[in-house]
């Protein structure tokens, strides 16, 4: 106690100086937002040691950036018929390659190429198929035509023979493919450049490839972070408001937060860390977190002002009294998200650290600045403090205090059963690792994702390196042999795209050398083979540009097919079937053969994140038991205080699985944040609890309801503040924001419900078992003497 009062003198008779202090650190902290970026790259959540890591990063240390294809394409018969539309498509590709500092090629109608023999060098070479522009319609015919049916080197890269679907490849150069660069030459030059195409020439040129969805997907993403924040102050502002009728407490609760937003976005910059999947959920959270800070300092202080009317003592009571509870509830909450901070995976690390700051951060802000603030302001009006006697309230409170009083058995029952069936549900829950489930649905470079996965199997590449063990061991007509065996097994499975490999080029080097006859499209026989790769030996250098299939000793070689958005599930399985394919046919004395690519390594990162995130669950359970049985020195208490909060838990959980929504980086975070936010309300109602068991020498049932009445209302305020406020998160076009949103806001209010009723339910049986067993105690000494 001496400790709180200090401290409440420190900050009361040194107000100007706090205030100053706040002012001075948010300056500094303001002049860090230029160091806050964006992260242009997918979210890798899996640790660098990780196994899956160390292959994809040998595979690109091999080949390079994988995920720096953007494709565009176009599904109109007139395109064909219309020589201007044609032309118009041609040229569209020549001037998207004219961007050399940003495009490393393009592939397109525009500047086909066809391997041709060259008899007198006895070499291959790469000829134009057009020397001029402009076709008129009996050309564009004939090109067509050409095209189509005898370069099937080209079938599901240029075209879909099918649907007659004209498909246009661009590359973007692999240094910036990952940065702002890219980004701002999609936003500011490449998306004008389709949309004027479209307009021209009636048009729909779909776009899709992994540059460009990071790209839209990032400025949605910024769009609706900045619409979040400012509609969760607003939401959770005029709420607020509706509670305490006081403009002057809800300007002073919404500076609070203001600043605990600035000062989370000042440590991202201040710290390097980059805005990604998790830490874009900082800002809304501090929110979050100051709202109950601000409403349980509040409350306490109109509660003091009502009693006795004298503003110093109400505001020293406010820092010695709730100061506390407020301290032990961030703290519980901060150490919640610490825990994500000994997991191995970078991404987890920056959230935990950025969180547990910021948690603390806004509680210094708010036991600061909302003492001082009013310390300057005249007393609440009567009409202020009106709210402390609405008849609603305390009507609230009574019917809680009834249940508890007659209804306790039923409470028991209803609580047994709900947890019954959310475990039912709860086993219903699957996990989901797909690398766009969560992105906006009514965009359209979402229904453009749909039509590639419809038209040439998907945009999520799905890379298989060959390791022969041996320099030039790719080109042992056994390997290639074993690649065409394997390609033929993905050709089979439904989700995969037809495969990319060196047996394209080696097909088509068959082709060229019987004078491009589409016949002979396949690989060589042993005799065929000497005589085709004396060819090739004397062409040099690559002939294709699709020729980064090997690399320069020829003992490693990729095999590149994309995936449809298909899931974790089903993703494991194709990986499962895939595995036994490679390990029947080939050789592990031989070959060593690894799948990855960026689809498969985010949903290992999902399985890694969500098995980190209950670990840290658990932890933080761990620690706030620990914590609360520090407080009470009896364990029967850590299991009482507990026990509402882990209800709601499996309640969402339950609800989560017989809704259909899958377990995800998004949705995981439901119950670490729902957890730290519902034990703010049990802390708080233990705090006072214990006050008043002192205060009463031991008597539990007037404590328990003294607490009830005393911290109910705040309890109440709180809940119902956070849940419109998280409710608000409904509204986004994102799956994970709205799933988010919605199951945060039910979880508390689950958690409300249980620490008003669950809770003191527990400390009445409690206290009753303890009292029965104190009196058998009692005569059994009797007897005994």
């Amino acid at each position: 106690m001496k400790f709180w009062n200090t401290v409440a003198r420190t900050i009361l008779t040194h107000r100007v100086a706090t205030i100053i202090i706040i002012a001075v650190i948010t300056g500094l902290l303001a002049s860090q937002f230029k160091n806050v970026k964006f992260s242009y790259t997918e979210a890798n959540l899996l640790p660098e040691d990780n196994p899956a890591n160390i292959e994809y990063n040998k595979f690109l240390s091999i080949f390079g950036e994988e995920g720096n294809i953007v494709v565009l394409a176009v599904k109109d018969s007139t395109l064909f018929s219309n020589p201007k539309k044609f032309n118009n498509w041609l040229a569209l590709a020549d001037s998207i390659s004219n961007y050399k500092k940003i495009i490393e090629g393009v592939i397109s109608f525009s500047n086909i190429q066809e391997l041709q023999k060259n008899i007198e060098e006895q070499k291959f070479e790469l000829k134009s198929s057009f020397h001029k522009k402009n076709f008129n319609k009996h050309e564009i015919d004939s090109i067509k035509d050409h095209i189509f049916n005898n370069l099937p080197f080209y079938d599901n890269i240029l075209f879909n023979k099918e649907t007659g679907t004209v498909q246009t490849i661009v590359y973007i150069d692999k240094i910036i493919v990952n940065t702002k660069v890219r980004s701002d030459f999609v936003k500011n030059v490449f998306n004008p450049l389709i949309k004027k195409f479209d307009k021209e020439n009636n048009l729909q040129v779909r776009v899709s490839g992994m540059p460009y969805v990071r790209s839209m997907n990032a400025a949605s993403v910024k769009s609706e972070m900045g619409m979040f924040v400012i509609l969760g102050l607003g939401v959770t502002g005029f709420i607020f408001f509706l509670f305490f009728r006081s403009v002057r407490a809800t300007v002073i609760t919404l500076s609070v937060v203001i600043i605990g937003v600035l000062w989370s976005f000042g440590f991202m910059g201040l710290l390097g860390f980059k805005i990604s999947i998790l830490t874009a959920l900082i800002p809304p959270l501090i929110i979050v977190i100051g709202v109950p800070n601000a409403i349980f300092l509040i409350h306490k202080y109109q509660q003091e002002v009502h009693k006795h009317g004298n503003k110093a003592k109400s505001l020293q009571r406010v820092i010695t009294k709730v100061g506390n509870a407020t301290l032990m509830t961030n703290i519980t909450t901060a150490a919640g998200f610490a825990t994500f901070i000994f997991t191995k995976s970078t991404i987890l690390k920056e959230f935990g650290i950025i969180a547990s700051i910021n948690i603390m951060g806004i509680f210094v802000i708010s036991l600061c600045l909302i003492p001082v603030l009013y310390s300057f302001m005249p007393l609440p009006k009567p009409k202020h403090l009106k709210h402390l006697e609405k008849k609603w309230a305390d009507g609230i409170v009574n019917g809680m205090a009834k249940i508890i009083r007659n209804k306790k058995p039923y409470v028991y029952v209803v609580a047994f059963s709900l947890i019954v069936i959310a475990g039912i549900g709860a086993n219903r829950i699957k996990v989901s690792g797909s690398l766009i489930e969560d992105m906006s649905k009514k965009t359209q470079f979402f229904k453009d994702i749909v039509f590639f996965e419809n038209e040439f199997g998907g945009i999520l590449p799905l890379e298989i390196l060959v390791d022969t063990k041996k320099n030039k061991g790719v080109m042992n007509l056994s390997t290639l042999k074993r690649i065409d065996k394997l390609e033929s097994e993905i050709n089979k499975i439904p989700e995969l795209s037809k495969p990319i490999s060196i047996n394209n080029i080696v097909k088509y080097s068959k082709q060229a050398f019987y004078n491009g006859n589409p016949k002979f499209y396949s690989l060589p026989t042993s005799q065929e083979k000497n005589f085709i790769l004396a060819y090739a030996k004397n062409s040099g250098g690559n002939t294709s540009s699709l020729a980064n299939m090997v690399d320069k000793t020829g003992q490693h070689t990729r095999i590149t097919t994309f995936m449809k958005d298909i899931g974790t599930e089903r993703m494991e399985q194709i990986q499962e079937e895939l595995q036994v394919i490679i390990d029947k046919n080939f050789p592990k004395n031989q070959y060593d053969v690894t799948l990855t690519g960026k689809a498969l390594v985010f949903v290992k990162g999902t399985n890694y994140l969500i098995h980190n995130l209950i670990i840290s669950l658990g932890l933080a359970i761990l620690l706030i038991a620990l914590f609360i049985g520090g407080l009470f020195k009896n364990y029967k208490m850590i299991l009482i205080s507990l026990i509402p909060n882990i209800f709601p838990l499996i309640l969402t959980s339950g609800l989560m699985g017989y809704l259909g929504i899958p377990l995800k980086p998004s949705t995981i975070l439901v119950f670490s944040i729902a957890f730290g936010i519902s034990v703010d309300d049990t802390i708080h109602f233990l705090a006072k609890y214990r006050q008043e068991l002192m205060a009463s020498k031991g008597n539990v049932k007037t404590s328990v309801y003294k607490a009830l009445r005393e911290t109910g209302i705040s309890m109440f305020y709180t809940s119902i503040v956070l849940f419109f406020g998280f409710l608000v998160f409904v509204i986004s076009s994102f799956g994970g924001t709205k799933a988010l949103g919605g199951l945060v806001s039910i979880t508390l209010l689950f958690a409300m419900i249980s620490n008003l009723i669950l809770l003191p339910s527990l400390l009445i049986t409690f206290e009753k078992n303890m009292t029965k067993k104190k009196k058998k105690k009692s005569h059994h000494k009797k007897i005994h003497n």
